[in-house]
């Protein structure tokens, strides 16, 4: 699902300048449903930009949101990034192809607080070798 390539330090800093423009959304919004969305979308551009920072592209094929977040929580050495990325994506999903799914409040909240964590993560990953941001 990955592909070798080298990225430049100022495409890895845009990728992860849309990831965080996506949670300034979710972050700045009270809408369950565009909480969740814009949380879910932060989420995937956080693990493009570690997968570039790794020299690693995602090929755009079946399951290559699950080999995202997979790699996302590898490199952060964090094991909920899955469990929880990979809940928001089969809701995602439902939501996309079955019918919908509510998105509570509450569930929103959650999403949200979680992923300041992740932004933080990331950043802190990010900035580890050098200054980037």
């Amino acid at each position: 699902m990955f592909k070798k390539q080298e990225f430049t330090d100022r495409q890895i800093e845009n990728y992860f300048k849309s990831a965080f423009r996506d949670y300034k959304i979710a972050r700045d919004s009270d809408t369950p449903e565009i909480v969740f969305k814009f949380s879910y979308d932060s989420l995937l551009k956080i693990a493009i930009a570690i997968c570039a920072k790794n020299n690693l592209r995602v090929k755009s094929r079946v399951g290559h949101h699950i080999d995202l977040v997979k790699k996302l929580s590898e490199y952060l050495e964090d094991d909920d990034i899955y469990i929880v990325g990979n809940e928001m994506r089969k809701k995602r999903n439902f939501d996309l192809y079955s019918g919908g799914v509510l998105i509570t409040k509450k569930e929103a909240l959650s999403y949200k607080e979680w992923l300041k964590k992740i932004v933080l993560q990331a950043e802190e990953y990010l900035n580890k070798e050098q200054k980037l941001f």
